[in-house]
């Protein structure tokens, strides 16, 4: 690939693609690059690269005239060299915002030429001129374009065969897969009193992959729940785990799976409402609370099932024949990242075949469940409920109770 700056301050790109990894990947020419001074296309005395603006206002505008001349110059070039027209980017406050997806495109070119603005920016006709498309790498204001065509180099040579030791080490970075990363450990085990998880020490690689897993998608939800969203909507789960011969649900019939029942669903309520309601009404939901309205709901047509790995329960889920509503699914903590909440909506859904479009309603503050269900084919259809501070005094943080209505067959289940 080759790659070329428009700029004010040549030196200043020059340097940095001559450092660390970018400088070494150079060095070996897996790129080409090059920095252009605008300066040299000037074409008077004083070399003047901009004037004030038309129409008035604060500060000066790059004239078009030399950045065009560059241009051409950089097509002569390319095209000398056998290639095909480079594309050009414009880097300005206006353009569209700069993401992995965006790296990834541009890394597909034979040749990229970043040109920077300056000052007020750059004279309007020579971006409609030669212009493929203009980026900006935030919603904030820098000096000059030359940090952002530098951030932009950066993760677009990273790309490059052979720019990196390895393949994953792009392919595992926060948003390559639409996720942010998950957190980094090192030596030593235990610093300042805080172990590493104990799960990386295993050297059991399918459990720390899932583990990441896990991390990645939590800190996902966390930091970004816009990324979360988009990455449930482009990740759906199209093979659910298989069910262990140590597993089974069995619709809940005796006592004893009753208490079992609400132990999961009275641990599973308090951890999604602790943040959300107050702590007297959090408390109020013992197994013991929790198993009267499991008892007043099965009168009500309600059916729960309870699923157990090796005889010890552990997760739970309800189907209501009469409306079609799948609720209560709560995997006890300790056996959370095994896919039992996959396998158990996945085993309502087959339990309400008289219901093309079973539906569920959840927390919009849920969103390892809203995760869940919208990877499962369920999409947002009304809310049910609004819970507000200023109304309901068991509320601490106002939040909606969503209704969530399957769209679409999951396919490639078992």
């Amino acid at each position: 690939m080759r790659i070329d700056i428009v700029t004010l301050f040549p030196e200043l790109c020059d340097s940095f693609l001559s450092t660390s990894i970018l400088g070494r990947a150079r060095a070996k020419n897996l790129f080409e690059a090059h920095c252009h001074q605008i300066r040299d296309y000037t074409k008077n005395k004083q070399r003047q690269t901009d004037d004030y603006p038309y129409g008035g206002g604060c500060g000066m505008v790059l004239y078009a005239q030399p950045i065009a001349d560059c241009l051409r110059e950089v097509q002569r070039q390319c095209a000398e060299q056998g290639r095909s027209r480079p594309h050009i980017v414009f880097m300005t406050a206006a353009g569209r915002p700069y993401n992995e997806a965006v790296a990834r495109r541009l890394a597909t070119y034979d040749s990229l030429v970043l040109v920077c603005g300056h000052y007020e920016g750059i004279d309007e006709r020579v971006i409609e001129a030669f212009g493929d498309e203009e980026i900006s790498i935030g919603d904030y204001v820098l000096t000059g374009g030359e940090l952002a065509s530098l951030v932009v180099a950066d993760s677009v040579l990273r790309l490059q065969p052979g720019v990196l030791a390895e393949e994953k080490g792009y392919q595992e970075e926060s948003y390559w897969d639409g996720l942010l990363e998950y957190p980094q450990y090192t030596r030593p085990e235990v610093w300042e009193g805080r172990p590493v998880p104990p799960v990386l020490l295993t050297g059991d690689h399918n459990k720390i992959d899932a583990w990441r897993g896990r991390q990645s998608r939590a800190r996902t939800r966390q930091r970004r729940p816009d990324l979360y969203e988009s990455w449930c909507e482009t990740h759906p789960i199209t093979q659910i785990p298989r069910w262990k011969r140590t597993e089974r649900a069995q619709l809940i019939r005796t006592d004893a799976q009753l208490d079992a029942a609400a132990a999961i669903y009275s641990e599973g309520w308090m951890q999604m409402c602790r943040d959300i309601c107050a702590p007297a009404y959090v408390e109020a939901h013992t197994p013991a609370a929790m198993r009267e309205e499991l008892a007043r709901q099965r009168g009500e047509g309600w059916a729960f099932y309870l699923h157990s790995t090796a005889d010890v329960p552990d997760g739970l889920v309800g189907v209501c024949h009469k409306t079609g509503e799948i609720g209560h699914l709560f995997v006890k903590t300790e056996a959370r990242g095994q896919g039992i909440g996959a396998k158990l909506l996945e085993f309502a859904i087959k339990k309400l075949p008289e219901h093309p479009r079973p539906w569920l309603a959840v927390l919009d503050c849920n969103t390892g469940a809203m995760g869940l269900y919208r990877r499962m084919g369920f999409a947002p259809d009304g809310v049910r409920n609004v819970f507000d501070p200023a109304t309901d005094p068991n509320s601490t943080r106002l939040c909606r109770e969503l209704i969530l209505r399957r769209c679409q067959p999951v396919s490639g289940t078992r």
